[in-house]
């Protein structure tokens, strides 16, 4: 067991948690790969499948469409220089002969759950931050399942027995180390980053590859000097307070391995209809952002529609990509459940809480719905108007239910591939 410490002074670190952060090698590309391999073995197909993480491919958007991106990458591709969240065109300038196959949501939601089932076996307390990623409080289990080291190969080693995809895994006593040592040599490995191991094994790295240390901010501490992680950790804190404000000192203990954060498996509460979206990449831009959220708002308003429910409230909610979550609400006028008039919302929300951090979750929550068939406040100057959006509502609900989603879309979202999650 470990005890609390001082490794710099000034610092006390809580060394008795024993936090693991599983993350699933290349995921989508993964399970593309062993669903083609399953599919191949049980028709007995006599032609030998090439394992798509053995050579240069992609999941990516159709590359018919100028804003197809790419979602995951072999290790093959990466040797490319093929980047995650880049335009497909532009990868295959890179490699002409990159393999691009279409991204399968509902596939991924399934691999998804078989691998946090896998970590329930382990773990009574597990956060799952994204479809390819949880953290899992191992503290106390040492009992059942052996050292923090011994336990974590049994995990990674069982989830590519039976599930067939491999998985980084690493240990610390904090959600931030944890994932900094999952990030470490990949594929299948694990990796520790204790308190004691911060100097040897992070410090060194470029201080780019700190969490929540993106390109505006690399630009600002080499103007100061700092380079490397390790010259953040030993910076004086007001002077990066002066130049960055509170996020100087947060990255300031990032660097130095200090995160209070706790791991929750609490699910948020449905009181009304939700949708949310973890996207591949990192959203960087308004207008990918409120494309997200426009697809989000179809989705909910569908479902509220399909039920004969109106909502009062919109919510919306941010998970930035240090997994930090932010949410706005506002109480409507009068309840609705048309498309529209939530999207309006919900980019009026958007607008107050965003504040340009990296973007790796979006949610859409309503709340304090109504039934339809109850009385509605009319406004006599745009009452018309609602008859008329109520009608075009319908008319796509009806083309969708009888010919699929994908019957009819809006031209805005044509191009965004993003995996969707019902709340």
């Amino acid at each position: 067991m470990f005890h609390s410490s001082s490794y710099k002074k000034g610092v006390v670190i809580n060394m008795n948690k024993v936090i693991f952060h599983i993350d699933v090698n290349s995921a989508f590309l993964s399970w593309e790969a062993v669903d083609r391999l399953k599919k191949a073995s049980s028709l007995s197909a006599s032609d030998e499948v090439i394992d798509l993480r053995d050579i240069p491919s992609a999941v990516g958007g159709d590359i018919n469409r100028r804003h197809g991106v790419i979602l995951a990458k072999s290790f093959p591709a990466k040797q490319y220089g093929i980047r995650t969240g880049e335009p497909t065109v532009s990868a295959l300038k890179k490699c002409p002969n990159l393999t691009i196959v279409p991204p399968n949501h509902k596939l991924y939601e399934e691999c998804s759950e078989a691998f946090v089932k896998i970590l329930e076996e382990y773990s009574p307390c597990i956060e799952k931050v994204s479809v390819d990623e949880a953290f899992c409080d191992m503290t106390g289990t040492e009992e059942l399942f052996g050292p923090p080291l011994q336990a974590a190969n049994t995990i990674k080693d069982r989830i590519f027995k039976e599930l067939g995809f491999t998985v980084n895994i690493g240990i610390s006593t904090n959600k931030l180390l944890a994932k900094m040592a999952s990030d470490f040599t990949k594929p299948n490995r694990v990796h520790t980053l204790y308190p004691s191991e911060i100097k040897e094994k992070m410090w060194g790295l470029p201080v780019g590859e700190l969490f929540f240390v993106g390109k505006a901010t690399v630009n600002k501490l080499h103007t100061l000097g700092i380079y490397t992680i390790g010259q953040l950790a030993n910076t004086d804190v007001n002077i990066l307070k002066s130049h960055l404000k509170k996020h100087g000192e947060m990255i300031y203990n990032f660097a130095n391995g200090i995160d209070s954060s706790l791991i929750s498996n609490d699910e948020v509460k449905n009181k009304g209809y939700g949708n949310s979206t973890t996207i591949a990449f990192d959203v960087e831009d308004e207008a990918t952002a409120k494309t997200v959220l426009l697809s989000l708002a179809e989705n909910v308003s569908a479902r509220l529609r399909k039920d004969g429910q109106m909502a009062n409230v919109v919510a919306v909610g941010i998970v930035d990509n240090n997994f930090r979550r932010t949410t706005h609400q506002k109480t409507l006028l009068s309840p609705t459940h048309n498309t529209n008039d939530i999207y309006n919302v919900v980019c009026q929300l958007f607008d107050n809480l965003w504040e340009g951090e990296p973007i790796r979750k979006l949610e859409i929550q309503t709340s304090k719905v109504i039934s339809e068939d109850e009385e509605k406040q009319l406004d006599i100057f745009s009452f018309q108007n609602d008859l008329k959006k109520k009608k075009l509502d319908k008319a796509i609900d009806q083309i969708r239910n009888r010919f699929g989603n994908d019957a009819i879309q809006r031209a805005s979202l044509l191009h965004g591939e993003t995996t969707d999650k019902k709340g």
